[in-house]
């Protein structure tokens, strides 16, 4: 949140109910707001009791009332509007009414306020009117269909309630409704303009309007008595003749609306043709007048000027303008004189132009000298003219200062180049000014300059824990420092975020700018308070000079960021210095991506399968999964190269989803080649991309799915230092596989900080001893004790452990006297490719006797994967 503006300040402390009334009612005052949340409740109260009322009516009554309402709500759709008025009629009127003769006015409640909904949606774009319009409409038909039961009630009593007086009874209720739905919505509007009540504008609304509604309980007046005559079937005859009225009442109205707009026009066009002619007549009557006192009275400065430059009249505002006394003339005073030197040749040459007959007119910005404000901009206009009185021609010029225009277009132009936060020049300033040094440099090569690139090391976790504006303040401050420490004809740019460039000009030697570096980073080292809070960071430099023969800024800044990730990557803190070899390894880098995007999308990666051996017995357990990639050109790429280029340019998923599909159908491959191999198990490697992918449980069960294979038989390994990186949300990801039924492994345990109280909450079923304590194991050493003590923790924790790297006899003897359960290493078996493999389990199938000890060392796998 940008806390400089006290408006988002201000809103922070609305509540919920606040800044739902800002948004849907931000017209609405105190009282208005209470009317309208009054009038919403008692309308839903009407609502809810109409439905009661009507669901306790027979099956057969509450179909014909939401036929009804049906019927309503479609006439709602198709409005008539009342020539000369804002309103217009809907013949939905006639079933709400019918429906009140025929079922109470409980339906007829209904019938109301869907219609009003229906026709509010379709005549208003606000959810208020949207919701209050159907509310008023089912109070005002509640207190119109109180006065007619009333009305019937009393007339039934001395006997003259009937088919003559029903009609009668019908329309006044009607007028009723009308009153009272008018009179609410009015009171809506009156209350929001904070005016009182105002009758005339209900009257107004009367005449046409009132008629409508009494002709429409008129109507189903006379279609209740047809039906009661004669039963609902005869709604099915008088449907066609209402819509069939509707229409001709409708085409009728239609066509003396457009009679109306036809007479409107032609009598306004007649009324512009006589203002026209009248204004031409006056303008053709005066025009001498007139020039003469709108120059006069012209509020831009206008002159009359001889084509030599002297000035044969002028008016106010150009004394005005020019800054001179009211008293001053300018009369025979040469225009030049008042215009800076500056600009005065192209004027002349204009004037010159003019003269010569090149041209009628031209338009000139320049600049006027001012008593008080030094100098300001004009706009000229200069054109042939003939004085009235006058034989010669000379020059009308029209003079208007433009000096805000200018002042603005100065600042926007500095906005567009200068970064809104320091102050400093921006990425784009900073091209063209690198774009000058180079084209100077390529004119003189002397004239050898430097770029540096700065990139702070710790700016998001300031960013991330202290919040932007932090952040902000934090760059202001070390965009001081860095001005502070550079040469006055250096340029300090701000790129973006947190990166900051230098161009270093006029250098004698390199030395100049990997001093400046060093100067940078002691001071940008120091601590700085922000808000408050002591920040200390560091930058990280890189450094290019234009003696490399640079033919663009872009590759120049390009190089500089190549020398700063290079700085990174030693260490941070630091500067380093560019070098052809550092481009060669990037470019040998993308290129490396680019074969590897492809490899992964024509399946160009390979899986070789490494068994993984019972200590205690030699029974083959499994096979551990594992990518390689043979390069069309370079041959084998080893995982160590083309791992880290997949997760840094987004592939790790995809190069998952690869090993993962096509070692889990090899797995079920081999265990249906033989009951005795049902229960090998497939271990398969994932990544950090891989455990903070939501949808790695439903990968990973996509994969089981499509390849038959058993859950259980799964063992997804994650090493030491991604789990504990990313525990804490990795728990919910690592519970989904766990009720897959998966089994969860640490891969390289030991090089990492792993929490005991973690290790005993993880859904973990196995640790793998890390090679590197494996290869240093011998007799009283410290590998061999942490080997020892992790067995130990394993056996403790009910978690099995596995050895990785064994390579020598010495290493599986210790191993198996340790009480490991399971290892794998090169002495055990090379990693292998699935055919091998097949030739493997062929020789276990064939003499099961094998079955114990029978992989292959690293001497006897011929086609074993070297990497």
């Amino acid at each position: 949140m940008d806390t400089s503006d006290p408006l988002s300040l201000g809103r922070t402390d609305e509540t919920a109910w606040q800044r739902l009334h800002r948004s849907l009612m931000p017209d609405y005052n105190a009282r208005a707001t209470t009317y309208w949340w009054s009038m919403l409740a008692l309308g839903v109260a009407v609502v809810a009791h109409a439905v009661w009322t009507v669901s306790a009516l027979p099956r057969e009554e509450i179909t014909r009332v939401v036929g009804g309402v049906a019927l309503a709500v479609a006439a709602g759709f198709f409005p008539i509007s009342i020539p000369r008025s804002k309103n217009s009629f809907v013949a939905g009127e006639i079933f709400i009414f019918l429906l009140m003769l025929l079922h109470g006015s409980s339906a007829a409640i209904l019938a109301a306020a869907c219609e009003s909904f229906a026709g509010a949606f379709r005549s208003s774009m606000r959810w208020t009117s949207r919701i209050i319009s159907p509310a008023l409409s089912a109070v005002a038909m509640l207190c119109a269909g109180s006065m007619f039961d009333a009305v019937s009630t009393v007339l039934d009593s001395h006997g003259a309630f009937g088919a003559a007086t029903l009609p009668l009874i019908s329309m006044l209720m009607a007028v009723v409704y009308f009153v009272a739905n008018s009179s609410l919505v009015l009171a809506v509007l009156q209350l929001k303009s904070g005016s009182s009540f105002d009758v005339r504008a209900l009257a107004s609304s009367f005449g046409p309007v009132g008629l409508a509604y009494g002709g429409a309980a008129l109507v189903a007046a006379l279609l209740h008595q047809a039906v009661q005559a004669s039963g609902l079937v005869v709604l099915f005859g008088a449907l066609p003749v209402i819509a069939l009225l509707l229409t001709i009442v409708h085409f009728a109205l239609r066509q003396q609306q457009a009679a109306d707009e036809i007479r409107r026009s032609r009598v306004e066009a007649a009324e512009r043709e006589a203002e026209q002619a009248a204004r031409h007549m006056v303008a053709l009557s005066a025009s001498e007048q007139r020039f003469h006192s709108a120059f006069t009275h012209a509020s831009i400065g206008m002159a009359l000027v001889a084509f030599d430059g002297r000035i044969l009249q002028a008016n106010k505002a150009l004394l005005a303008l020019l800054g001179l006394p009211r008293g001053q003339g300018l009369v025979g005073e040469h225009f030049a004189n008042f215009v800076d030197a500056e600009d005065l040749r192209g004027l002349e040459h204009e004037f010159a132009r003019i003269h010569g007959g090149d041209i009628e007119a031209f338009s000139l910005e320049l600049r006027c000298p001012h008593p008080t404000h030094d100098r300001i901009w004009v706009s000229l206009n200069a054109a042939h003219v003939h004085e009235p009185g006058s034989a010669a021609p000379c020059l009308i010029l029209q003079v208007q200062d433009i000096s805000a225009r200018r002042n603005a277009e100065a600042q926007l132009n500095h906005l567009a180049f200068h970064d809104a936060l320091t102050g400093l020049p921006n990425r784009r300033r900073f091209h063209q000014l690198l774009a000058r040094a180079l084209a100077a440099a390529q004119r003189d090569p002397t004239q050898h300059f430097a770029v540096m690139f700065l990139d702070f090391d710790r700016f998001k976790l300031i960013n991330d824990s202290l919040g932007h504006s932090v952040g902000d303040e934090f760059l202001v401050q070390v965009s001081h420092r860095i001005h502070d420490k550079v040469r006055p004809g250096d340029v300090v740019a701000r790129l973006g975020g947190d990166e900051f460039a230098v161009l270093v000009q006029g250098i004698e030697s390199d030395a100049c700018a990997t001093h400046l570096a060093e100067r940078l980073q002691q001071v940008l080292k120091q601590p700085m308070v922000v808000s408050g809070v002591s920040v200390s960071t560091s930058a990280s430099i890189g450094i290019t000079y234009s003696r490399h023969g640079y033919a663009d800024s872009e590759h120049l800044l390009r190089d500089a960021d190549i020398a700063m990730y290079r700085a990174k990557a030693a260490g941070k803190a630091r500067h380093a210095v560019f070098d052809r070899g550092q481009l060669a390894q990037v470019s040998d880098r993308l290129r490396l991506e680019s074969d590897l995007r492809q490899a992964l999308a024509e399946g160009d990666i390979e899986v070789a399968y490494q068994p993984l051996q019972h200590l205690g017995s030699g029974r083959l357990l499994g096979f551990e999964a594992l990518a390689r990639w043979n390069h069309p050109l370079h041959g084998a790429i080893h995982p160590d190269a083309f791992i880290p280029v997949a997760e840094e340019c987004g592939l790790m998923v995809e190069l998952t989803d690869l090993v993962l599909h096509r070692a889990c159908h090899q797995a079920r491959q081999w265990q249906s080649r033989d009951a005795s191999l049902q229960r090998l198990t497939m271990n398969i490697n994932l990544s950090g991309n891989d455990l903070g992918d939501a949808r790695l449980a439903e990968r990973v069960e996509r994969a089981l799915r499509e390849s038959r294979l058993a859950p259980e038989l799964l063992r997804l390994e994650l090493t030491e230092n991604i789990l504990m990186q990313r525990v804490d949300g990795a728990l919910d990801t690592l519970g989904a596989l766990r009720r897959i039924g998966i089994g969860l492994a640490i891969d390289d345990f030991g090089t990492g900080y792993s929490s005991l109280s973690y290790l005993s909450s993880l859904p973990i079923d196995s640790l793998k001893i890390d090679r590197s304590f494996v290869q240093g194991m011998h007799s009283g050493s410290k590998d061999a004790e942490i080997v020892r003590a992790v067995v130990s923790l394993g056996a403790t924790l009910g978690k099995a452990v596995v050895a990785e790297g064994i390579e020598t006899q010495s290493q599986l003897t210790q191993l198996q006297q340790l009480g490991c359960e399971g290892g794998q290493g090169y002495y055990l078996s090379r990693p292998m490719w699935a055919g091998d493999v097949d030739d493997l389990l062929d020789g276990l199938i064939a003499e099961p006797q094998l079955a114990a000890g029978a992989c292959p060392g690293a001497g006897t796998s011929a086609a074993a994967v070297r990497h």
